[in-house]
């Protein structure tokens, strides 16, 4: 079907400027809404997808609520800032660096994203890239309106700033046994040539503006041992640490799971939660009706086990490190603050050879 399209010869210069502009952009907008999206991953130096379907959902996500909506305005407001990335001249991405123990729901953050904004998923296994050169092909064939994503960062490649230490001491030891020394062409099939200052170009560097309105997410379970050029603001924009299961989410865990909104357990499952740790996944397992119909009761006194012995573990766990120190716990923690500069009475002061 097609229409026609009449107008005064004087508004020749809006109807071919501004109006067409706004209906090809409206045209675009729709035609992106009403995809099928797709889940990428690399294979050498190409992409392969399946369809992507992920149920996960912001609603969904056991986390506090105000955490929730800060993610979500920061995505909203950066997928319609296209005009405000022009002006202030910078390119039309954003980083993510979500980080914290194993199960706490990094994966399926990076789906709640992708859903929300309605955007296609490019998974990157940095170890099955080749070289920089390969990184940079794979870049430049993602799409607008997408999530490169990077999971595990920390394992993917050795990108914790130790590079140059490493291959020295490498190298040493080659010298010392020249039996571990290989061909070269045998350890360059192996591994992935891709460099810090590869990715980090892949990130924000030239070729990274090829494209507009990314997000570049990275996760790790290991803060600490990421590089600090790899992370900095720029390039990781915003940081989300995905912590242990609080209160606020245990009760979306148990709408999600059992349809409760209150239960005269919960008291007591919000004392253990504060003096023991366990990660959403845990405790959705502990959720998870194992028959059907699934009795909530029978739930929630099956989490309150699990965390009873979850503290009950990690006590003895600090009894153990105790013994093999030769301590006490309460005796470690006073040598810890001596340690940093506390005396008994709790007051920051100088070492006995700083005084002196």
């Amino acid at each position: 079907m097609y229409y026609t399209l009449t107008f005064h010869k004087r508004h020749r210069n809006l109807i071919l400027g501004t109006y067409l502009s706004h209906v090809l952009k409206e045209g675009d907008a729709i035609k992106v809404k009403n995809r099928q999206r797709k889940l990428y991953t690399n294979s050498g130096s190409y992409w392969r997808h399946v369809v992507f379907e992920h149920p996960a959902s912001f609603e969904s996500i056991a986390m506090e609520a105000d955490k929730k909506k800060e993610i979500m305005d920061d995505l909203i407001t950066f997928s319609q800032a296209e005009e405000f990335y022009a002006r202030i001249g910078r390119a039309w991405k954003r980083g993510y660096l979500l980080y914290g123990p194993p199960g706490t729901g990094k994966s399926t953050m990076i789906a709640a994203m992708a859903n929300l904004l309605n955007y296609d998923i490019y998974d990157l296994e940095l170890t099955s890239v080749k070289d920089n050169t390969e990184l940079r092909k794979l870049l430049i064939e993602t799409s607008s309106k997408s999530v490169i994503v990077i999971e595990d960062i920390d394992c993917s490649l050795d990108l914790t700033g130790q590079r140059k230490k490493k291959k020295e001491e490498q190298g040493r030891g080659d010298e010392k046994d020249p039996k571990l020394k290989l061909p070269k062409e045998e350890t360059d099939s192996k591994q992935s040539q891709v460099t810090l200052s590869g990715l980090l170009n892949f990130i924000d560097g030239l070729w990274s503006a090829c494209k507009g309105e990314r997000l570049v997410v990275f996760t790790t379970n290991f803060f600490e041992k990421l590089d600090p050029a790899l992370i900095r603001k720029g390039r990781m924009d915003k940081h989300i640490e995905l912590s242990y299961c609080s209160f606020e989410a245990f009760k979306v865990l148990a709408k999600n799971y059992l349809r409760l909104e209150t239960h005269h357990l919960y008291s007591k499952i919000q004392e253990l939660l504060g003096e023991t740790k366990m990660t959403p996944a845990e405790v959705a397992e502990h959720l998870m009706p194992k028959t059907l119909p699934g009795d909530s009761k029978v739930c929630l006194e099956g989490l309150i086990a699990g965390l009873e012995k979850a503290k009950e573990d990690a006590r003895l766990k600090a009894e153990e490190e105790a013994r093999e120190k030769g301590s006490s716990p309460e005796e470690n923690a006073k040598e810890q603050g001596i340690e940093n500069g506390l005396c008994d009475n709790g007051n920051t002061e100088l070492n006995c050879k700083e005084k002196e």
